[in-house]
């Protein structure tokens, strides 16, 4: 899977584009179609007509978070700019083409060009042990299969860098500044709500209306003290940052600089055994940081 950045929402360059390896670990995406049939009354019940409507690219991408591989991702579901090595929250439109390769077909369109796609949405898992996991959602315009790639004059292709993937002990998270050692797993969801427009006259849709940056999450932690539960009991603000450090010494510090918790339950189930709580957590809009997040690159 490889990918370009569009000048032009929905145009593919076609003057020897230079297409970016794109890591992952799968992804479903592709191309869907509405479809609507005839509501004409028969004596045999039988429908006479269907068709297909509306078609719009979609699907999730999925990789192991490293250092630099999804830069322009990131910047792109951010909607923001890197600024020395500081990315935040804006209002920047990015658009991509994604070309898939599927080598084992012997013949036919082993290509699949999709044009206009863009980052609806960001998942990032950090467990307790393990990699750091994540996906991006997508909303594309259009889908071409290819036999060859003529058509895009002389194409060339990076190769994918070799960056090792963050794992879940190599750094460390702060809660209000202060270290803790009993978090067990940090989710953070970011959505753009991007919705396809449709049009009168024609199959495809066009640029999606863009929605606000909504960054949603979870922290969940041994339940050995109550200092965040009182935070959600009495609705006090807090901040959450997360530094993640590669096997070469490269770093993302994701800062979250204004967060409120909506809930906090320390359930328990037969066994016995520690007791965990999932603090849901709201990121909002920070006026020192002029943004509900922050995320820094940190090179060896």
């Amino acid at each position: 899977m490889f990918y370009v950045p569009e000048v032009t929402y929905g145009v593919t360059p076609v003057s020897d584009p230079g297409f970016i390896d794109l890591r992952h670990t799968g992804t479903s995406l592709g191309l869907g179609k509405e479809s609507f049939q005839s509501e004409e009354l028969h004596a045999d019940r039988q429908v006479r007509d269907f068709r297909h409507g509306v078609k719009a690219v979609g699907g999730d991408i999925s990789f192991e978070l490293s250092y630099s591989s999804f830069d322009d991702f990131l910047e792109a579901t951010l909607m923001g700019t890197w600024t020395a090595d500081v990315l935040k929250a804006g209002v920047v439109r990015r658009s991509f083409s994604i070309l898939r390769h599927f080598e084992d077909l012997p013949a036919g369109d082993p290509y699949f060009l999709y044009a206009g796609v863009e980052l609806n949405s960001l998942s990032l898992t950090i467990p307790a042990s393990g990699m750091v996991t994540g996906s991006f959602t997508v909303l594309g315009q259009s889908q071409n299969p290819l036999a060859d790639l003529s058509s895009l004059g002389t194409p060339t292709f990076t190769a994918p860098l070799t960056t090792q993937p963050f794992d879940s002990f190599t750094g460390s998270i702060l809660e209000a500044g202060g270290a803790v050692s009993v978090v067990t797993e940090v989710a953070l969801t970011l959505e753009n709500g991007l919705e396809a427009r449709n049009v009168i006259g024609s199959d495809e849709t066009i640029l999606p209306s863009s929605g606000r940056c909504n960054l949603t999450g979870s922290v969940t932690a041994y339940f050995e003290d109550t200092v965040i539960l009182d935070k959600f009991l009495d609705e006090t603000e807090s901040t959450l940052e997360v530094t993640l450090t590669d096997p070469e010494g490269n770093s993302y510090t994701i800062l979250l600089p204004r967060i409120k918790y909506n809930g906090g339950q320390p359930d328990v189930a037969g066994g016995g055994g520690p007791i965990t709580i999932n603090f849901p957590l709201q990121a909002l809009y920070d006026t020192g940081e002029l943004s509900n997040i922050s995320i820094t690159r940190t090179p060896a």
